[in-house]
C-alpha cells in the first residue's frame, strides 16, 4: 500500500498566538522575543517583519537596524504550549499516527484514511484555522522526507502577504522528479559543510546528487553519503514514530550583560540546576550525567561534564556537580555571556529506601513539597534566604 503521509507547519506559531491575545497586531511587523538592550533574540517574527529580513534567531537588535517600526512582544511560553497541545490533541482525533517534531510541526500517517491526502490537508487546515483560529501549512507525500520538504517549497513558493497557508502535494512515483531541481542544502543531512563540498565537486543540485552512485558518495560522505544516495532519489522508508524518548534535560541562560561575579554565576548555577530538576521530576526520571556548558564573551563555548555514582533528581545533587565543573574552568573575575546546566543518561526514577539513612528520603520529602508550592504559586514564591541579602 503506498503510504500517505502529512507533514504539519503552524505558521509563524508564537506571532499567530500573540495575535488572538491583541488582533491589532495583525498585519503589522512584530517580533516575539527579548529586549534588543538586554541580547534579545527573535524567537518568531510576523510575515510583515519577514519582509524587512527579519528572522528568527537573529539578534533582535539587528531586527530592529532592519525594521525600526519593529514591535517587540516578550515571549508567553506558557501559552503556547497550551495552544500546541490543542493542536496535537485535534491531529491525534484524526489519526493515532501522530508524530510530534516540535512545538509547531508534526508527522501524520493517513494511509488507512480513505480520503486523498489532498482533501485531508485542506479540511485540517481549515479545522485548525476555523476551531483553533491558527494558520498552517501542509506537506503530502509518500514519505517523511518529501512531506517536509513539499511543506518548506510550498512556504517558499507561497505569495500570500501575510501567512502561506500553503498546501503542496508530491504524487507517488514523482519523488526524485520533485527534488532534483530544489538546491542540496534543501536535503535533509547536508549542513553547511557539506553543501560547501558538493559545491566543490560541482554539485548544485539535489539531481546533481542523485546522479552519483552511492558508492561514490560513500568515498567522500562516509555512512552519511549511503543515506544521501537513498535521500536524492526521495526514498525514506521511516515510520511515523507516536512517542519519543527523552534523552536529556537541560536549562540555559543567556546574561543581558557579561558577568564575572562569582556570587552571581553561584546563584545562577543553582537556578538553573533547580529548574533541571524540577523538569526531571515532573517527568519522572533521574540521570547520572551532568553537563556544564560556559560561553565567553567572545563566543568560544566550554562544556564539561561529569558521571555520579548512582542516578539522581535532586537539586542539591545536581548544583554540587556542576558547581565542581565550574570551578575547574572559570578563573577568578572572567566575565561569562551564558550559563547552561544539563543531566543525561536518562532512567525511570526509582528511589531506594534506606534502612539506616532517612536523610535522602527527607529531602527528597522536602523537594516535593516545594515543587507543589511553585506549581501552584509560581516560581518566585520560594526564595532562599542567602539571596535576600546579595
Amino acid at each position: 500500500m503506498t503510504r500517505k503521509i502529512l507533514h504539519l507547519d503552524l505558521d509563524a506559531f508564537f506571532c499567530a498566538v500573540e495575535e488572538q491575545r491583541d488582533p491589532a497586531l495583525r498585519n503589522r511587523p512584530f517580533a516575539v522575543g527579548g529586549r534588543p538592550e538586554g541580547r534579545g533574540v527573535v524567537a518568531s517574527c510576523s510575515y510583515a517583519a519577514r519582509r524587512f529580513g527579519v528572522h528568527s534567531a537573529m539578534p533582535m537588535s539587528r531586527a530592529v537596524r532592519l525594521c525600526p517600526q519593529l514591535e517587540i512582544v516578550p515571549p508567553r511560553f506558557k501559552a503556547y504550549s497550551a495552544a500546541s497541545r490543542q493542536v496535537m490533541e485535534f491531529l491525534q482525533s484524526v489519526t493515532p499516527l501522530v508524530e510530534q517534531i516540535s512545538i509547531d510541526e508534526a508527522f501524520l500517517d493517513v494511509s488507512d484514511l480513505p480520503e486523498s491526502g489532498d482533501v485531508l490537508a485542506r479540511q485540517l487546515q481549515a479545522a485548525i484555522r476555523d476551531k483553533l483560529g491558527l494558520p498552517c501549512s501542509l506537506g503530502i507525500a509518500t514519505n517523511k522526507l518529501l512531506a517536509k520538504t513539499a511543506t518548506d517549497v510550498g512556504k517558499a513558493s507561497s505569495k500570500s502577504e501575510s501567512t502561506p497557508n500553503a498546501i503542496l502535494v508530491v504524487p507517488a512515483g514523482e519523488e526524485a522528479v520533485f527534488l532534483a531541481p530544489l538546491p542540496v542544502r534543501m536535503l535533509w543531512g547536508v549542513g553547511p559543510k557539506t553543501e560547501a563540498h558538493m559545491a566543490e565537486l560541482g554539485w548544485r543540485t539535489i539531481g546533481d546528487l542523485a546522479r552519483q552512485s552511492e558508492e561514490f558518495l560513500a568515498r567522500h560522505f562516509g555512512k552519511l553519503g549511503r543515506d544521501l544516495a537513498l535521500r536524492a532519489r526521495g526514498i525514506d522508508e521511516r515510520p511515523v514514530v507516536t512517542t519519543h524518548q527523552i534523552k536529556s534535560v537541560s536549562q540555559e541562560t543567556t546574561f543581558a550583560k557579561d558577568v564575572g561575579d562569582r556570587n552571581t554565576l553561584e546563584r545562577t548555577l543553582r537556578s538553573l540546576s533547580e529548574r533541571v530538576g524540577r523538569r526531571l521530576r515532573r517527568h519522572r526520571f533521574c540521570g547520572v550525567t551532568i553537563k556544564l556548558k560556559l560561553r565567553n564573551p567572545d563566543f568560544t563555548t566550554l562544556s564539561r561534564q561529569t558521571t555520579l555514582s548512582q542516578a539522581t533528581d535532586q537539586d542539591a545533587d545536581i548544583y554540587g556537580a556542576a558547581l565542581k565543573l565550574f570551578e575547574k574552568i572559570w578563573r577568578e573575575g572572567q566575565p561569562v555571556r551564558l550559563l547552561g546546566v544539563g543531566v543525561s543518561g536518562l532512567r525511570p526514577a526509582v528511589h531506594q529506601l534506606s534502612l539506616w539513612d532517612d536523610k535522602p528520603q527527607a529531602r527528597a520529602k522536602l523537594q516535593a513539597t516545594l515543587d507543589t508550592l511553585r506549581d501552584r504559586f509560581g516560581e518566585p514564591i520560594i526564595r532562599r534566604g542567602s539571596d535576600l541579602y546579595e
